[in-house]
């Protein structure tokens, strides 16, 4: 018989070979064998395998024929990075968008941090100044269009930023790799903000655009800027990621990267953005509506039919539709992709075009609702396939269910 190995009295080995606890001092190599080294005995019972310790639940867990299927624990988490790098090792995105959806949301939980705070710090109300569009200026318009910058910048992977806030994209001169276009709304639905309602932030990610990389200096800077216009000014189904953040009683970080559409909620416990809203697929139909009736007087006569059918009763319940509107698109958005309905901001006789911005309001969006299966249209033809002449172009949009864009479609027709 071989010598016993030496081992110190608190030390408890599980045999191999059954559910029993070997005492140190009859201990031999052969116990330390892998199972699958030993003869079996046939016994009508799987063999268990090696260095177990399925002795601990109890001598009534030895005879059962099958192990139980593991159970998610209550503490088993996903997080974002996690979950991105799992899409990376799948091959669905590259290193460097890991790197700037990262950027990203980092930038996102400053902005929540903020607006949490924005009372007690003193940064609501106007900035004094106007953008591009003629609207005045929030002060965390301002700041948070600087966080979007500064994140996308020290990401060192962005080429070219284009936001709301900014009259023209910006070429980011740090970028070591990537040369992402990066397009955002800092803000959507500022005017929430001094009230404590629904906001969020928007962004879409197009591919790298070699006609950008120019050496910048005084000579060369309009052609530059016109160079960046051009490469900006992508469609929507070109775009490679999109998403939004909604900052509310939660804050959650929704994206897509051509894969289906997951939410991640942020814990304020651990400062992570968290799986929560797996591969949302939005209703095929519901009963919310979401327009500004306020300017229904300037809505097309089609289009005033088509809402006054929503307020009759009708359905399995002989009830109307419910209305909702936020003034928050992403808080629209959020809610249409869980519960369905349809949101529309269309054109009317004092809004010709429109009140939202094609590029990184409607493109992104709708670029999310395709994914979890839902459309999105101008009235005409599809949100992604309209092809921006300008920057800050803007655009009608109905987006939501399938079924509701169908019937909207109907009456329009």
């Amino acid at each position: 018989m071989s010598a016993p190995i030496p081992i110190s009295p608190a030390t408890t080995i599980f045999s191999t070979t059954s559910n029993s606890i070997i005492p140190p001092h009859l201990l031999s190599p052969s116990h330390l064998r892998r199972h699958e080294t030993q003869p079996h005995i046939t016994t009508g019972k799987p063999p268990i395998s090696s260095l177990s310790c399925q002795a601990v639940a109890g001598a009534g867990a030895a005879g059962a024929a099958t192990p139980n299927k593991k159970k998610k624990s209550r503490y088993e988490m996903e997080n974002l990075t996690t979950w991105l790098l799992k899409q990376e090792q799948a091959g669905l995105i590259d290193a460097e968008l890991t790197i700037v959806l990262s950027s990203i949301s980092l930038a996102c939980k400053q902005i929540a941090s903020l607006l949490q705070r924005s009372s007690i710090i003193n940064i609501t109300g106007t900035q004094g100044t106007i953008n591009i569009q003629g609207e005045d200026q929030k002060k965390l318009d301002v700041i948070s269009n600087e966080l979007f910058c500064n994140c996308l910048r020290s990401s060192g992977r962005t080429g070219i930023i284009a936001s709301e806030e900014e009259d023209v994209p910006v070429a980011v001169e740090e970028t070591d790799s990537g040369n992402y276009i990066v397009v955002f709304d800092p803000i959507d639905g500022s005017a929430n903000i001094d009230i404590a309602l629904t906001t969020g932030s928007i962004f879409g990610i197009y591919a790298p655009d070699e006609q950008c990389l120019v050496d910048y200096d005084e000579d060369t800077l309009d052609e530059a800027k016109e160079k960046c216009i051009v490469s900006v000014c992508q469609p929507g189904s070109n775009l490679l990621a999109a998403g939004y953040c909604l900052y509310s009683s939660s804050v959650v970080f929704t994206v897509s990267i051509g894969n289906g559409v997951h939410g991640f909620t942020l814990d304020p416990a651990y400062g992570e953005f968290v799986l929560t809203h797996e591969d949302i697929k939005i209703p095929k139909s519901g009963r919310i509506y979401s327009f500004n009736e306020g300017n229904f007087d300037l809505f097309d006569p089609k289009l005033q039919n088509y809402l006054n059918h929503l307020r009759k009763p009708g359905g399995p319940a002989g009830k109307p539709y419910s209305g909702r509107y936020i003034g928050c698109l992403v808080g629209e958005i959020h809610r249409m992709l869980l519960y369905g309905g349809i949101y529309g901001n269309p054109d009317n006789e004092k809004a010709k075009n429109g009140n939202l911005r094609l590029l990184y309001e409607c493109a992104p969006m709708s670029y999310l609702v395709e994914q979890a299966g839902g459309k999105a249209i101008d009235g005409v033809q599809r949100i992604l396939d309209i092809e921006p002449k300008q920057v800050h172009q803007r655009t009608p949009i109905f987006i939501g269910s399938p079924d509701e864009i169908d019937k909207l479609m109907s009456y329009l027709a």
